[in-house]
C-alpha cells in the first residue's frame, strides 16, 4: 500500500489488475477524452507493465485505486514524470485519474487526487504540480478546479484544445 483515505487505498499496479483495467479502458464512456478504447485484456496488461516500468525509472507512476469496502480496483490516480513535452512541460509532475464509471459521482476522484497531492508535495518535495485536461472534459475541470488548481491556459495535444492547470504547493491547503 502507498496511500490510504478514509474509503480507498492507492497502491501500485499489479498485473492482477488487468481485468478490472480492461474494464474501464474498454468503455468508450471513460475513454471519450482520452482516445480510442482498449480492445483486449493484453493491451491492459502492456498499459500495465509500462506503468510498472514508470515506477521503476521514475520513483512515481499512476496507482490502482481499491474502493475499501469492496475490494475492487474502481480506477487509478496518480504522480507521473513527464518524460515527454506537454505544453512546454517537461520533467514536471502531472496528476491524472481516471475511475469506471459507476464509481462517478461518488467523490471518489476528489479523494485519491488529494491524497495524491499530499503524497507529491510532502513526500516527493514537489513545489508545483501539474494536470491537463480535454477542454470539453467537464468533470475533470470540476475535480481539478474543486483541488484547487488554477487554469493556466490552454493548448493544443495532438489537434485536440486542452486546458493547463498548475498548482503551486504554497497554494494548496
Amino acid at each position: 500500500m502507498i496511500l490510504e483515505t478514509e474509503r480507498l487505498i492507492l497502491r501500485k499496479l499489479e498485473d492482477m489488475d488487468a481485468e478490472r483495467m480492461f474494464l474501464m479502458d474498454s468503455d468508450p464512456e471513460v475513454m471519450k477524452y482520452l482516445g480510442a478504447p482498449v480492445k483486449t485484456v493484453e493491451e491492459s496488461k502492456e498499459i500495465i507493465k509500462m506503468i510498472q516500468k514508470q515506477y521503476e525509472e521514475n520513483g512515481t507512476g499512476r496507482w490502482a485505486v481499491i474502493e475499501k469496502e469492496s475490494g475492487l480496483l474502481i480506477g487509478w490516480c496518480g504522480l507521473k514524470l513527464l518524460k515527454e513535452p506537454i505544453n512546454g512541460y517537461v520533467e514536471t509532475l502531472d496528476l491524472g485519474y481516471r475511475f469506471i464509471p459507476e464509481f462517478w459521482g461518488k467523490g471518489y476522484a476528489w479523494e485519491a487526487a488529494n491524497a495524491t497531492l499530499k503524497y507529491g508535495f510532502n513526500e516527493l518535495n514537489a513545489e508545483t504540480i501539474y494536470a491537463f485536461a480535454d477542454a470539453g472534459n467537464k468533470g475533470s475541470h470540476y475535480i481539478l478546479t474543486k483541488i484547487g488548481f488554477e487554469n493556466t491556459g490552454e493548448f493544443e495535444d495532438a489537434g485536440v484544445k486542452c486546458c493547463w492547470y498548475e498548482l503551486k504547493k504554497d497554494k494548496y491547503n
